[in-house]
């Protein structure tokens, strides 16, 4: 099975001037499911969320 290569973006609040921030990126299957990475490590590990996993993640880190 080919991987499905996924578009990363980060948020519009993350600076450009230094590397300190996380991606994000969607992924086009049938369930959507929402990828995080680090920009530092970009190879390295990454959360995956359920879509209603991630509504509930970004519910709890707005507190």
């Amino acid at each position: 099975m080919t991987p499905i290569a996924l578009d990363w973006f980060k948020s519009s609040y993350s600076s450009n001037d230094g590397p300190d921030c996380v991606e994000v990126a969607i992924s086009p299957a049938t369930v959507a499911t929402v990828h995080v990475r680090d920009s530092k490590d970009r190879d390295g590990a990454r959360l995956t969320f359920t879509d209603g996993s991630w509504v509930d993640f970004l519910a709890f880190a707005r507190r």
